[in-house]
């Protein structure tokens, strides 16, 4: 069966190709209702629309550029477009309208542009401020403002009602046929027997059928109102917004025309904008239009569209066009409609119903043939084969219905459907533990992952950075320790540098809030360095007013230092480039340093050394080290110029501390008993990684720590030898990264995790089988291409995210173990007995309460079930790994022949041992038989709790469904078999039955702890 599964429906975690989506779709014969088997699968037609609107807009993109710049050329001798202002927006004080916004920036057009006064024009027009933003202090107006042109809102496919659950529940083609089955039963009986003794059977059978569909409407509606949920959480974007004249943090949902928004290197486009101001702009358009090549956008081009990525510098933008009145808007909403892709495990799963709902259609044919075979036999030989009775009709419905009901019971149309319901389960309790499941797939893949590529800051670390050390001018300050008085050791020239460096070359700012205090945004990097600059005495606002800033070259993980060209405000026009970045690497650039007078002198071989015993020794105490620099450009300098590369002069090095969070050498320590490497691959220095690594328990005696530039250089031979052996990866470019996981996953066939927070992390995140990005440090490209977001960036939360994938697949595999137990034994029992004695001792209406136990019930009881430590002592599956393992066909095997010898031994000399006799003899018998049955399956579903273990009651308590189902199930039955005779066709048992009956389900239990300590 594994082999068949694997050759027919296999598809990938992640990046599936549609036509391994189709042929599994293709190869799902027996399918007893389409609308509920794929309700959870992708939607290929919608994907396809999708697709066809991206090249739409690509054309149109295409044609708007095109456009645009044969505007520039002619712009000057074309008469401006006449536009008339609705009375309705003069009336709510505005001067443009949302459709002449929209076009503007969807088409590109340089010529409305300048005819409404560019975008300083715009503003006015919108009664905004570029500067300033919106004032939102009078709630009328913003009402108007909403109104008038709309929300930043995507059309969202309505919630759908329980009462449609319940429809598509009844759409099985198996139960219509029952309720056919039932209504003729219905009007036979009436006829023959009268009312109400008549109607029995078929309201019976339509009693246990709207039993059915309602249990299962309920689950499948609760499902939804989780994804729902989760779907929500998944749409939460904040984006930095100036409005009310002060910068803040906002929803994107709550953006309007004329807000101004701050963007950076990873932000998504929130909405439809103009550029206002900002440096070296490049846009990702693929997202939206296809096309991979990047966007250059600046004043002559200030074009920015919604979903689109920035992908270098950074900018502030005015907001146009919102939700979907955006080209992005109208593609979410069919993007939506598309789906996640469905998951390996419900493919297989698929499978595995399409297998067993084959043999289970051929048992039920030759079932109805042998029973209708029989019934013939016996007429023929009374010689009564041309006339029919009443009764006899009945007998030939309800063959039928057996038949049917076997094909209920074989067909397990709830194996799918257990695996959704235990990933909406494990992906609701999973967001209360910090992590958020972007697609269903990943909880699956996370219970198999074998390494853990994870980030350093952040992540192993608190990301709450401090300057605790500094060498500025050649000596050393203990910067946390002295109070203030390290101020005084520097010289007053050398603090009027570095304050110009420290607040011109940074990519945070130091804003007044609404209650009037002093509040720094930007990088945690980035807030440390401003804290030092705020301590030495400097003035944020006043710096950055007094100094002209020409060029600014972002930080960027390959260059791994970031550089801004300032005009100095002596006057003369003169230059000077500040950089600060990776300590080594920056130091390399320098050929000169301010000593400890504040004077500048050549940078001798003495002095880089001492200059690097510092570095050393600050990345030995796990301080990250970065170093700032300058240069007098005095040749003068064009913004089109890239920054110097070298010649500068060091002014200091800077040690910042990042502590190691708490619980993450725990973690570290679960990890590894658990069989998981953890790698650490970081762009620090590599001692502070080597530092932080064997402070987290990640770098061992055994292990290796390399750094990016010589991992690089390394052939395929060495990399085999060395790969297994690296433990942390310092100094490394996005695209080791990228390597080092691809390496693991192709040549060693590595379950790979990999942890991301910025842009350039994109790349792994998308090659790993599990990308998991930063919610707090993260960019939005990083979280989009992530599988699961860990809202704490704690590495501890990774951990219970792993924890939790093993949970899940060990829920299904017993689900899978306890269902395929009953399709066995409910199959063998009906067929057997049919073709032996002519008569079924399970009926339709006690087959489908069966049905209702081992689908919706056990799922609801066994895929719900909580993790627990133990999970975490096991070794992972890995990529390999069956998955209805040996260990589990011993145990279906072994309960399946328990079982039957047990109905079989009923079955032959129950009669005798019990001894009944009478009238009634043979539907005591059959009741008999029917209890039992159910509570082997009661006590084996217990027993499937523990697939290799014998303490199946640890921690029984903590799941309350399970008890709760094991308790209605029990309570049920008692119901069905004492009061419900008539419709069930069930006759009251006596004590030392049900007692018979609960102890035959009970022994089930020791035979499965015996079964379990054979080895397989």
């Amino acid at each position: 069966m594994e082999s068949y599964l694997n050759q027919n429906f296999d598809v990938k975690a992640k990046h599936s190709s549609e036509e391994a989506l189709e042929k599994w779709r293709n190869l799902c014969g027996v399918v007893k209702n389409p609308k509920r088997r794929f309700r959870f699968t992708a939607n290929l037609s919608k994907r396809y629309e999708a697709a066809a609107m991206r090249r739409t807009n690509q054309e149109k993109l295409r044609i708007a550029v095109l456009v645009s710049k044969a505007a520039f050329q002619f712009i000057s001798g074309v008469a401006p477009s006449e536009y008339t202002v609705a009375e309705e927006v003069k009336a709510a004080g505005f001067d443009i309208c949302a459709d002449e916004l929209g076009s503007i920036v969807e088409s590109h057009d340089v010529k409305k542009l300048k005819f409404h006064g560019g975008v300083d024009g715009l503003a006015c027009k919108l009664k905004a401020s570029p500067t300033e933003g919106l004032s939102t202090t009078n709630a009328s107006h913003l009402s108007q403002r909403q109104d008038l042109f709309g929300i930043n809102k995507f059309a969202e496919s309505e919630l759908k009602s329980f009462w449609l659950f319940v429809w598509e529940a009844l759409q099985d083609m198996t139960l219509m046929i029952l309720g056919v089955c039932a209504f003729v039963s219905l009007i036979v009986g009436i006829a023959t027997e009268g009312w109400p003794k008549g109607s029995h059977d078929g309201l019976g059978i339509v009693a246990s059928i709207l039993l059915v569909v309602f249990v299962t409407a309920t689950s499948d509606y609760r499902q939804s109102l989780q994804f729902r949920d989760l779907d929500k959480e998944k749409k939460k974007i904040t984006v930095q917004v100036t409005r009310n004249g002060f910068r803040q943090k906002m929803s994107i949902y709550e953006l309007l025309p004329g807000d101004v928004v701050h963007l950076g290197i990873g932000d998504q486009v929130p909405a439809d904008g103009l550029f206002l101001s900002g440096f070296s702009v490049v846009i990702d358009e693929s997202s939206l239009t296809g096309e991979s090549e990047p966007v250059m956008v600046n004043a002559e081009n200030p074009f920015l569209l919604s979903g689109t990525k920035v992908q270098d510098g950074s900018c502030k933008m005015m907001v146009t066009t919102v939700g979907m009145r955006t080209q992005w808007g109208k593609l979410m909403a069919t993007l939506t409609e598309g789906g996640d892709d469905e998951t390996p495990l419900q493919v297989k799963l698929n499978g595995v119903a399409t297998i067993i709902g084959k043999i289970g259609l051929f048992f039920a044919v030759v079932t109805f043939a042998v029973l209708v075979q029989g019934m013939f036999m016996r007429k023929l030989s009374m010689k009564t084969h041309w006339i029919w009775s009443g009764d006899e009709a009945l007998e030939l419905l309800e063959y039928f219905a057996i038949a049917v009901t076997i094909v209920v019971v074989a067909v397990p149309e709830g194996l799918p459907l257990a695996v959704t319901l235990s990933l909406a389960f494990a992906m609701k309790k999973m967001m209360n533990d910090k992590a958020l499941v972007r697609h269903l797939a990943a909880c699956e893949t996370m219970g198999s992952a074998t390494t853990i590529c994870s980030d350093k800051t952040g992540t192993l670390t608190t990301n709450h950075m401090t300057v605790v050390k500094s060498c500025i001018c050649m000596s050393v300050q203990d910067v946390a320790n002295n109070g203030g008085s390290w101020r005084s050791e520097i010289p007053e020239s050398a603090v009027k540098l570095l304050v110009q460096s420290i607040f011109n070359n940074t990519g945070g700012e130091v804003v007044v809030n609404k209650l009037g205090k002093t509040e720094i945004l930007g990088s945690p990097t980035e807030t440390a360095i401003l804290e030092l600059g705020l301590s030495l005495g400097g003035k944020f606002q006043e710096e950055r007013k007094s100094c002209k800033v020409v060029k600014v070259e972002p930080f960027n993980s390959t260059k791994k230092r970031m550089g801004v060209v300032i005009e100095l405000p002596e006057g003369g026009g003169r230059l000077r480039a500040h950089t600060k970045g990776a300590s080594e690497i920056v130091l390399a650039a320098c050929d000169k340093v301010v000593n400890s007078s504040g004077e500048v002198v050549p940078l001798d071989e003495e002095s880089v050394n001492y200059l690097n015993v510092k570095i050393n020794e600050f990345a030995n105490e796990a301080l990250r080290t970065l170093c700032l620099a300058y240069m007098d450009l005095e040749n003068g300098f064009s913004p089109d110029e890239a920054i110097p590369a070298s010649g500068f002069t060091c002014v200091g090095i800077v040690g910042i501390k990042d502590p190691v969070r708490p619980g993450v050498k725990e973690s570290v320590e679960l990890c590894r008993r658990a069989g998981i490497t953890v790698r650490m691959v970081t762009g620090d220095n590599i001692n502070t990684a080597k530092a932080i690594a064997r402070e987290c328990g990640i770098l061992t005696d055994d292990g290796i720590a390399i750094e990016g530039p010589v991992f690089r250089e390394k052939s395929q031979e060495e990399l085999l030898e060395l790969i297994p052996k690296i433990q942390v990866m310092a100094r490394s470019s996005p695209m080791d990264k990228h390597t080092l996981v691809k390496q693991l996953r192709t040549t060693f066939d590595e379950v790979v995790a990999v942890t991301g927070d910025g842009t350039n992390d994109a790349p792994a995140l998308h090659e790993a089988d599990i990308g998991l990005a930063m919610g707090i440090a993260g960019t939005e490209v990083a979280k989009e291409s992530a599988d699961v977001i860990i809202l704490d960036d704690n590495f501890s939360t990774i951990v219970t995210v792993a924890k939790w994938g093993r949970s899940v697949y060990i829920n299904i595999q017993k689900f899978v173990q306890f269902q395929l137990t009953v399709n066995v034994v409910a199959l063998i029992v009906n067929f057997s007995s049919a073709c032996l004695t002519g008569d079924a001792p399970l009926t339709a209406v006690q087959l489908l309460w069966v049905n209702m136990i081992m689908d919706t019930l056990g799922a609801l009881a066994l895929a719900t079930e909580p993790p627990n430590n133990e999970l975490m002592k096991r070794l992972p599956v890995g990529r390999r790994g069956n998955f209805i393992t040996n260990a589990m066909w011993r145990n279906i095997l072994g309960q399946s022949v328990y079982q039957f010898i047990v109905i079989w031994f009923l079955q032959a000399k129950g009669k005798s041992v019990f001894g009944l006799d009478g009238p009634d003899s043979t539907l005591m018998l059959n009741t008999l038989i029917f209890n039992c049955f159910v509570f082997c399956q009661v006590f084996n579903e217990i027993s499937s709790r523990e697939m290799e273990e014998r303490d199946v009651f640890k921690g029984i308590l903590d799941n309350y469904v399970f008890v709760v189902v094991i308790g209605a199930t029990v309570f049920f039955q008692i119901i069905i078999i004492e009061f419900l005779g008539t419709f069930a066709s069930t006759t009251p048992l006596t004590l030392v039955q049900w007692i018979f009956s609960i102890f035959i389900g009970f022994l089930g239990m020791p035979i499965a702890a015996g079964l379990k300590t054979i080895p397989v």
